[in-house]
Formats: structure tokens, C-alpha cells, sequence
């Protein structure tokens, strides 16, 4: 394996996440392993482009930054890729209408203080809230923030508890991460990255909307959230953060 011949590097290595366990339980296992495989793997891939799967993500994320010394816009991790894509679905799949039209993001720790941040969410150029109640052809659906971001929050453990881990919607996932970095436009999605002072958070990594195209991860996009959508993502940051400093201390 050399740089020429690997411009994408795909890291899935490690425990798999078993029924009952949380992504963040995996943190000391999974942490060891990454940092074996950042050792060995950046001497002789330095320029290619990471994607990170393996949970807890934001965690292994931020590791392997540390650890590698590739430059930060190489590495990219999975973070809320997939729960944004399970929110549109949804919001798609209750109001009748394309996910090309449906703008909705999940920001924060891929886990359990993920959010939507609803002051940002349209869906053809209209708050969520409104489309639902004026426009929506279901009836039978009305406008929840609690069943849609339990939704997007419990769809992993139902799939893991029914077939014993997820496979497939992970991988569409990443490959569109992979199209992203291959084509020649770029491109805006939610994966986990270093923030360096984007809603006064620093040193952690988790997901908000970042730029991606062939030079890898170019921008952080710093959206205008409200007060109280900003404290849950640095509410979601003190938690890795917490979770990282144990893990550095040992």
C-alpha cells in the first residue's frame, strides 16, 4: 500500500458494537486499536484521504488526528452522515415529498446527544413546523421533535437488536463520502471534525455541516444557530470531552 495507490483509506476496524451496548462503551477498546493502526498507516499513506466508521466515532476521530499527523482536512469521520440521511427520509416519507427537497441536519455526538437544529430545517423553503400543518398531505402526521429524534436516535439499536449489527445503510453512507471526495465539485454534509472555536468549541470532534470535495474536508460552515441550539452542541462536545480526558489520563 503507497500513497499513489490508496487515495481513500476506509478504517472499520475494530469491536463491533453488541445489543445493550452504547457507541460510547466502546471508547477504551476501540481507542488502542485506532492508535495502532494510525502508528502504522500514516508513514506510508500520508496523503491519502481517511474516512472513519468505527464507533464511538467522534472519539476514534479526534484519536487518530492526534495520533497520525495527517493534516486535518484528510480525515473525515462518519459522524451524523447517517442519521441526517434518516431524518430526511423520514420528514420525506411523512410529508409525501422528494428528500431532494427536505434541508434538515443532525449535529452533535453521533449518539445519544445528537440533535436537529429545527431554526435550520426546511423543507422546500419552508420551516418544518409550517410545512406540516399547511402543505403536508398526511394528516395522519403532525409536526413531533420528540418521535422524530427518537426515531433518528433508536434506528441503529433496533437495526443491531433485530440482525446483530448494521451493514448497509452505513456503507451508503461512507460511499457517498467517497463520491464526495471524488467528484469535482464539493459538496456539504454533516461528518464529525476538529472544531477550533466554531460555536466556542474547541479540541473535540463531532459533526456540524462541513464542506467536502477533492482537496477533502475545506470548511466548517458555522450556521445561524439559536442560543439554545448552540448550548446543546457544546453540551454534546463536554461530553466527548469528558469521556476524552479520562481516556488520556490513563
Amino acid at each position: 500500500m503507497d500513497a499513489a495507490g490508496s487515495n481513500i483509506v476506509i478504517i472499520t476496524s475494530g469491536m463491533p458494537r453488541k445489543p445493550g451496548m452504547t457507541r460510547l462503551d466502546l471508547a477504551k477498546t476501540n481507542v488502542n486499536i485506532i492508535r495502532d493502526i494510525a502508528s502504522q498507516i500514516a508513514p506510508v499513506c500520508p496523503y491519502a484521504k481517511y474516512i472513519i466508521v468505527s464507533n464511538p466515532v467522534d472519539i476514534l476521530t479526534y484519536v487518530f488526528m492526534k495520533e497520525s499527523g495527517i493534516p486535518e482536512s484528510q480525515i473525515i469521520g462518519s459522524g451524523t452522515q447517517l442519521d441526517t440521511a434518516r431524518l430526511r427520509s423520514l420528514l420525506a416519507e411523512e410529508c409525501s415529498i422528494s428528500q431532494k427537497n427536505v434541508h434538515a441536519y443532525i449535529f452533535g455526538e453521533h449518539g445519544d446527544t445528537s440533535f436537529v437544529p429545527w431554526s435550520v430545517a426546511h423543507i422546500a423553503g419552508i420551516p418544518v413546523p409550517e410545512y406540516y400543518e399547511k402543505y403536508n398531505p398526511n394528516r395522519q402526521f403532525t409536526y413531533d421533535e420528540g418521535h422524530i429524534i427518537d426515531y433518528v436516535r433508536n434506528s441503529g439499536s433496533k437495526v443491531i437488536a433485530e440482525k446483530g449489527a448494521t451493514f448497509y445503510a452505513v456503507t451508503v453512507a461512507v460511499i457517498k463520502i467517497c463520491r464526495m471526495l471524488l467528484s469535482s465539485d464539493c459538496s456539504v454534509t454533516t461528518v464529525s471534525t476538529m472544531l477550533h472555536g466554531e460555536y466556542g468549541i474547541r479540541d473535540v470532534c463531532l459533526s456540524i455541516s462541513c464542506m467536502i470535495g477533492p482537496n477533502g474536508l475545506t470548511k466548517r460552515l458555522q450556521l445561524h444557530l439559536t442560543d439554545e441550539e448552540i448550548a446543546k452542541l457544546q453540551a454534546s462536545a463536554a461530553k466527548l470531552r469528558e469521556l476524552l480526558d479520562q481516556i488520556y489520563a490513563e
